[in-house]
């Protein structure tokens, strides 16, 4: 299967459970393709553990893909989440038994109800890929995603993320709220009762690390990455942040852009893919001089101020590859 109808199959897929929101649904599917793991910012009940089960399903590999839901309470402790070594007293050894973040796809419910000390035992395995349990390295399976949740309207018993962990998402995305159509959709369909039982996989997964390396190898115009450095840059000078983006933030833009192009059925990047990406990969990592304005709006005019100033004669065909 080409890697464009890989993207395109396993959107298609998602459409099937989660109605009307397929601009959301291209960036999940760019995060992944991209191997970045997904903040999910949003109200209550608008199917955020359903997208994970259902990614899940969809890629079928040699056994199933495992699916691990972490329910983050205040009571919560780190070898809950990444596993411990227990003592075997038939064997006289230690016998490691893996925690649920050793799995394909994790979804990580309310991330900010749980303590700090919590919050950081995520930040290896997402950022090394790897859990270290005492002197010994356990790997997750390929492909890992971590998808973590947090409610907006509730602040009373959170702790915030801190800056290092929001670092390691590649994307902050927002569901929102179903339009009408969509709406009525869910309620005379209802997809997660009775369309996540019946869901088959529609993508093998040598076709999903296909696109994964074919997302790597879009080309993007050296005009289009000098843009995605200098917006990385003016984060750090705009008298409006106090903490600008990190080099990891320009990666995780480059490797976004390529591998929404690819979802989108392109083999380049085009200006569109910097302005429509800017926002969920840039606007957790900073942080604001005056918190009454909102950084989504201080990132846009910068990528637009920078993607309009591109001197490239035609704008529209910047990111064509040439030979």
């Amino acid at each position: 299967m080409k890697s464009e109808n890989t993207a395109a199959a396993l959107i298609h897929g998602l459409q099937h459970i989660i109605k009307g929101k397929r601009e959301f649904l291209e960036l999940l599917a760019a995060a992944l393709f991209a191997g970045g793991h997904v903040l999910i910012e949003d109200n209550p009940g608008l199917g955020k553990t359903t997208v994970a089960k259902t990614l899940a399903k969809l890629i079928d590999g040699k056994k199933k893909l495992v699916f691990k839901r972490i329910q983050f309470t205040p009571d919560l402790l780190p070898y809950d989440i990444t596993g411990v070594d227990v003592f075997d007293p038939k064997t006289l050894k230690f016998r490691f038994v893996p925690g649920p973040v050793l799995a394909n796809i994790v979804l990580a419910d309310e991330i900010n109800r749980a303590t700090p000390k919590v919050q950081s035992a995520l930040l290896e395995v997402m950022a090394e890929r790897q859990v270290t349990i005492g002197q010994i390295s356990h790997r997750p399976p390929e492909p890992f995603l971590v998808i973590a949740t947090e409610n907006p309207i509730e602040s009373e018993g959170t702790f915030p993320l801190p800056a290092a962990q929001l670092d390691r998402f590649m994307m902050r995305l927002s569901m929102g709220y179903p339009d009408r159509s969509a709406e009525l959709a869910i309620l005379d369909e209802n997809p997660v009762e009775k369309g996540l039982a019946k869901l088959e996989p529609v993508i093998n997964l040598a076709d999903f690390m296909a696109a994964k390396e074919a997302a790597a190898a879009v080309f993007c115009h050296q005009a289009l990455k000098e843009a995605i450095a200098d917006i990385i840059r003016d984060t750090r000078i705009h008298r409006g942040f106090v903490l600008g983006a990190s080099p990891r933030a320009g990666l995780h833009f480059l490797e976004a852009v390529k591998a929404l192009a690819l979802v989108r059925g392109r083999n380049y990047v085009i200006d569109e893919d910097l302005t429509m990406l800017a926002v969920p990969v840039l606007a957790h990592r900073v942080k604001l001089r005056d918190p009454r304005t909102q950084a989504e709006k201080l990132i846009r005019e910068i990528c637009l101020t920078r993607v309009n100033g591109i001197n490239t004669g035609d704008i529209k065909t910047v990111g064509i590859k040439t030979e």
